[in-house]
């Protein structure tokens, strides 16, 4: 069954993610912005990233646009999502369809539906596809070979996405700081993007990875500390400031210190803020997913602003940046909202601002996280991962039904169960467990004062569903 997830629909290619399933999901598509947008000349901007045959199936969705007389602007080369996002807005088209599965191995691949906000879309309106996609499955077949050339037209969106953020990033700073940045594509679509743009503002930018390999180097493209190990090296043989890896649809971000130390993306995400209240005085809402570290709450609390709590997906906080409620939003897995900026997830613009906040304040990010912790106080989260069964499925569904009161000796102070169940603890630790979006796996997340507290914690809440 084709489902959309946390972000979009993600198979494995040559199982459920074949072309005739990619033909059917695209002419769902077609059906649904027909019908919400009746009588109107209809726009949408085709993308992909650089994963084995997403060219090929960017074109297919195309075809099948072209055939719905529907105008497609399908963009030149693999490109950043958020480079997509900006293109739908700025053509003023009524969606996106980028074929990507993000961070998910190579054997995977995905399709993403933004809507003409630039935003991803929420479950109401993917809920409305995949009802197309059960109208048309039983008996949907596709075969007009030629695409009608007349409804599509190539665009280049590398050249206006490097304007817009060109006016975003003090690059003066930048230089006057001889900050030296490495960057590391993972073989994503952030080539000639992020190193491009430093290069051209003449920020000296060691680069690794910045070619097309649709294995990934042997390795998922997912700005993990174990995928990083070369970035690191890189680091500290060139003697750079900062190491910034992005994903292979470069919407999420990597970070290594000038230790080469990775960093982990909540601590990125709690400076940020910190950064952008104390420093530029931004004043506003804050959000944060149920599995993001709640130094976020506790920035929010010193500086009395609204916070938000959202289930995990970047379009649950782009929805509440639309509403204009919040200023930032950020989630564990490297994701962020930031005012004035655009309503999806962008790993480029997020390393770039980390390493103007290095430049603005003269710390190193170690330095910084020992002034946050002497401010904050130190909070340390770990993950796992579980393979998902019908037992353990079963449990979760009773777990969320039947809460426990306590967990290792402490009192559950407040049950969320927005995504998944979240046990809230005494100060501001957390238990959760909740279904992947993407993966056939069970996330489990913990966070407390110390690495040990966390760990128990986390094996004393794995014991819930084992």
């Amino acid at each position: 069954m084709i489902k959309f997830g946390t972000s979009g629909w993600r198979a494995i290619m040559g199982e459920e993610f074949t072309f005739q399933n990619v033909r059917l999901v695209v002419q769902a598509t077609a059906n649904y912005l027909k019908k919400r947008f009746p009588g109107k000349r209809i726009a949408v901007v085709v993308n992909y990233d650089t994963r084995f045959l997403s060219d090929r199936f960017a074109l297919e969705a195309a075809k099948v646009l072209s055939h719905n007389k529907i105008h497609v602007y399908l963009t030149d080369r693999d490109a950043p999502s958020q480079a997509q996002a900006y293109q739908i807005i700025n053509r003023k088209a009524q969606g996106g369809i980028n074929f990507t599965a993000s961070f998910n191995p190579p054997e995977y691949n995905g399709l993403k539906f933004n809507t003409e906000t630039g935003a991803p879309a929420l479950p109401e309106e993917t809920d409305k596809i995949e009802e197309e996609i059960r109208l048309l499955q039983k008996g949907y077949s596709f075969s007009p070979f030629y695409p009608k050339t007349e409804f599509i037209e190539k665009i280049d969106v590398q050249a206006d996405y490097l304007d817009f953020i060109q006016k975003k990033i003090d690059f003066d700073l930048l230089r006057e700081s001889k900050i030296r940045i490495a960057v590391d594509m993972l073989y994503g679509t952030s080539r000639e993007y992020i190193d491009e743009i430093l290069e051209e503002n003449e920020v000296p930018v060691e680069e690794i990875h910045a070619y097309i390999d649709p294995y990934f180097g042997g390795i998922t493209p997912s700005c993990t500390e174990e995928n990083l190990g070369e970035l690191k090296n890189l680091v500290k043989s060139k003697k750079c400031h900062l190491g910034i890896a992005t994903d292979a649809d470069g919407d999420r971000f990597g970070v290594v210190d000038d230790k080469g130390n990775f960093i982990i993306q909540n601590l990125i995400l709690s400076l940020m803020l910190d950064y952008f209240v104390s420093k530029k005085n931004w004043r506003g809402g804050v959000a944060r997913s149920v599995a993001t570290t709640h130094l976020v709450d506790r920035i929010a609390r010193k500086y009395n602003l609204p916070l938000y709590k959202t289930p995990v997906g970047f379009k649950f906080l782009s929805e509440l940046f639309l509403q204009k409620k919040i200023i930032f939003g950020g989630e564990e897995s490297a994701c962020i909202a930031i005012k004035d900026h655009l309503p999806e997830k962008d790993g480029i613009f997020a390393g770039l601002l980390l390493a103007e906040m290095i430049a603005d304040l003269g710390k190193t990010i170690s330095e910084q996280i020992n002034d946050l912790f002497r401010e904050y106080g130190k909070r340390v989260g770990t993950q796992k991962n579980i393979p998902l069964d019908a037992t353990k499925e079963k449990k979760m569904k009773t777990l969320v039904k039947s809460p426990p009161s306590r967990l290792d000796n402490k009192k559950v102070l407040n049950i969320e169960t927005i995504d998944g169940i979240k046990l809230d603890l005494d100060d501001d630790d957390w238990f959760l467990l909740r279904f992947s979006g993407t993966e056939p796996l069970i996330r489990c997340y913990a966070e407390s004062g110390s690495k040990k507290e966390a760990e128990k914690l986390m094996e004393f809440g794995m014991e819930l569903i084992s």
